[in-house]
């Protein structure tokens, strides 16, 4: 979208009720003494097109948002926001950085693929300019000192809901684990630590997939006919976006055969994959089929906390939909480099915001309170979601607390 004027930002709060951040945002008048810092420059990386294109928009869309909330000011400094194309490689992502770095920004956010994440990790290192990462955490990053993700580690989501099942789940279950191969190893071991690796209800190592970010209708099956014929009581995966909606597609196609639980992290349905894929998910008279859908986030857009209901408002008034976890994620990168470029002084440096982000404490987020850890990622809660009707629309809806880690 393109940037909210002031004066919609205002009028947008004040619809809300949120009287706090109207003051906060100030006037359209020259005069306005919250104008009184310096201008900079944010950056943002995230893919345009390709398969990652909707988790970027959902990027772009949370910290836009901050920013249209926030009279488009970090810290007190009015802020010019450039976006560069990540692509779909460590190449292009190196590229989209060097790029931004030439241009002067004070801090980097975004990322969306974990390996443009390990592709750009010394750039920003060297260049001594902090990122706050809002998607890709792969947990070979480590020891990194300018590097901050507002996120998750990737192997988080399993081990909740590895640890979750591991209680749940009778004696005589057969789990099958199915993923793309390469990407969702973090995950797979995740969960296998959280269940634990020698459990009996493992039905043996992973069906591994074809990795490829843009499957056809037909990608999955030969995988999923091997993976059903372990005969599993229940099945966990690790697909997002595109793979997401045709996995869910294809393995709906061995009904009756298969009608057990589906056990995921949150990417699976997240964004508008549901949408996507509701016509599988209910019979003709538009009522859920059998075989739930339970997926584990860091977030869920029914969480009934102040931060969440004033972010979920505002973004639903502005994008006429859900915010998922990626805009969430964002929207407290923007949040937490508001208080690290304001604890910074009046001419900060990506130095300076880089100690200060070390100082921002707990961050009162939409998806609950959290504090960075000493690997500079977020201690926080994870929540096992349902998919069901919410209304008259199909949605992840909140189950309960499950985990908290980091």
């Amino acid at each position: 979208m393109s940037q909210m004027n002031r004066r919609r930002a205002l009028q947008l709060l004040a619809a809300l009720g949120t009287t706090g951040l109207v003051a906060g945002c100030g006037t359209d008048d020259e005069g306005d003494p919250t104008a009184t810092g310096s201008p900079i420059k944010i950056g943002l990386v995230a893919p345009e097109s390709g398969s990652g294109r909707a988790i970027g928009e959902d990027i772009v869309n949370g910290f836009e948002l901050y920013l249209a909330t926030h009279g488009q000011r970090l810290g007190g400094h009015p802020v010019t926001l450039v976006k560069a194309d990540e692509g779909d490689n460590a190449k292009t992502g190196q590229a989209a950085v060097n790029d931004l770095l030439k241009q002067g920004v004070l801090a980097l956010t975004g990322v969306v693929n974990p390996t443009v994440m390990s592709g750009i990790r010394d750039i920003v290192e060297q260049a001594r300019v902090p990122l706050i990462g809002s998607n890709a955490s792969p947990v070979s990053l480590q020891s990194v000192v300018y590097i901050w993700r507002t996120s998750y580690v990737l192997d988080e989501p399993g081990r909740a809901l590895g640890a979750y099942l591991k209680q749940r789940l009778p004696a005589g279950s057969r789990v099958l684990m199915i993923a793309p191969e390469g990407s969702s190893l973090d995950v797979m071991q995740g969960f296998r630590q959280g269940f634990g690796a020698d459990d009996p209800r493992i039905a043996g190592e992973p069906v591994w997939t074809n990795p490829t970010a843009n499957p056809g209708e037909s990608t999955y099956v030969s995988d999923i006919r091997q993976a059903l014929n372990r005969r599993p009581t229940a099945i966990f995966c690790h697909f997002s976006g595109t793979a997401a909606i045709q996995f869910i597609k294809q393995l709906r196609r061995y009904r009756p055969a298969y009608t057990g639980p589906i056990y995921a992290p949150g990417f699976l349905t997240e964004g508008s994959v549901l949408n996507e894929v509701s016509k599988v998910l209910l019979d003709d008279e538009d009522r859920l089929l059998p075989g739930p859908i339970q997926t584990v986030s860091n977030y869920s857009a029914d969480l009934n906390n102040n931060a969440n209901r004033i972010f979920a408002s505002a973004y639903r008034k502005t994008y006429n939909v859900s915010p998922s976890t990626y805009a969430m994620a964002s929207w407290d990168a923007a949040q937490v480099l508001d208080g690290a470029i304001g604890l910074a002084g009046a001419n900060p440096t990506p130095q300076q915001v880089n100690l200060a982000l070390g100082k921002v404490g707990q961050i009162d987020s939409p998806r609950g309170v959290w504090q960075f850890n000493q690997p500079r990622t977020p201690q926080q809660r994870w929540y096992l979601r349902t998919v069901q009707f919410d209304g008259r629309l199909l949605s992840n809806v909140m189950v309960n607390e499950i985990a908290t880690l980091g």
